[in-house]
């Protein structure tokens, strides 16, 4: 019980949220330059505030601050602790960049439709621009594609503090539409599809933004900012060829694509991943990466099957996605926890 703690020993229990490698080092600087800020040296004062004080919440913070920062690790930390650091900031870029795919696909198709580009044939009646309806005008629609498309160029050329704002920004407008859907009885019921989406897809990749942190490395901004383009070219420009075919029947649908993309990659990375004679850390960070994607993925595929629980068909058929995805992680799951082998602790700055 807390009642049954003195200060030093409150500050011992919220210093162990830090990483054991972290403590082992500095957890007795830390106790005594937090009890320095308490002590006055008076001997009964003191008696008091080691019975009834506790730590301040602006220290809690910074304590929960510093351990998110050194468990996704930057340089400096121990091996494990760096991969999972690398992989939640590759996986935040590439969750950032299927939201920027799909939004340059919005723009490109609001300017196909409005005829900004003259000399384009008129668009298919298929790929009008859409925009959900509610509360949320359509123009703020477009403003949260454009959103996405700078947050990740922003992430891309190491603008952080920018990509959090904008971020947050890009967010809020789908929150609102859920909370409207939610109390006006327009969202399905049970609504765990749209909240799913919104939780994993929106709100998860911002928060782990928190990665890219002043320890981490920087990130290599040019093969990010190629895979944009890439991206649209490889991936919308199929998928639009085939809605404007009429052959939109065959398309999985949001999460289904996603399980589907996300296998392609995994068993794009599957060589290397099971090759014996490359067994670059480099490759194991990928892996452990597409292992996180994976996992948002069929969480989001998982949450949307009660959209149809009343056709037993898609079921399967998402049941079926969810398979392949599972297949194809297991590829490259050894090669992912080989790269979080125990490995001795590399000099380390103080991250108070």
């Amino acid at each position: 019980m807390s009642g049954d703690l003195d200060l030093e020993q409150r500050y011992r229990r919220v210093l162990r949220v830090l990483p054991v490698y972290y403590r082992a080092q500095w957890e007795e600087d830390m106790v005594g330059a937090f009890l320095d800020g308490w002590l006055t040296g008076d001997p009964d004062e003191d008696s008091v505030t080691m019975e009834y004080d506790r730590p301040t919440w602006p220290e809690v913070a910074s304590v929960i601050g510093l351990a998110a920062r050194l468990y996704l690790g930057g340089l400096g930390t121990p091996r494990r602790y760096f991969a999972w650091g690398q992989a939640v900031r590759r996986a935040v870029l590439v969750m950032a960049l299927v939201h920027a795919v799909v939004g340059l696909d919005a723009l490109v198709l609001l300017d196909w439709n409005r005829r900004v580009i003259s000399w384009l044939p008129a668009a298919p009646a298929s790929l009008g621009a859409a925009t959900p309806n509610g509360v949320v005008p359509a123009t703020v629609w477009y403003l949260v594609d454009f959103a996405w498309v700078m947050l990740f160029v922003a992430l891309a050329l190491g603008y952080y503090r920018a990509a959090r704002v904008i971020g947050v920004l890009a967010i809020v407008p789908n929150l609102i539409y859920l909370l409207q859907g939610q109390f006006t009885g327009l969202l399905p019921s049970p609504p765990l599809g749209p909240w799913a989406f919104w939780i994993l897809i929106n709100l998860a990749p911002v928060l782990a933004m928190a990665a890219f942190h002043r320890d981490a490395p920087p990130t290599a901004r040019w093969p990010w900012l190629l895979a944009l383009p890439a991206g649209y070219l490889l991936v919308e420009v199929p998928y639009l060829a085939v809605v404007a075919t009429g052959n939109a029947a065959w398309l999985p649908d949001n999460s289904g694509f996603f399980c589907l993309l996300v296998s392609l990659a995994c068993l794009a990375h599957a060589p290397r991943a099971l090759s014996r004679t490359r067994r670059a850390a480099e490759s194991g960070v990928w892996s452990l990466t597409l292992m996180l994607v994976a996992a948002v993925a069929g969480a989001y595929r998982i949450a949307s099957l009660s959209d149809y629980r009343h056709d037993p068909h898609l079921i399967k058929v998402s049941l079926v996605e969810l398979l392949i995805l599972l297949v194809t992680v297991a590829l490259v799951t050894p090669d992912a926890a080989r790269t979080q082998a125990a490995a001795p602790a590399p000099p380390y700055p103080h991250l108070g």
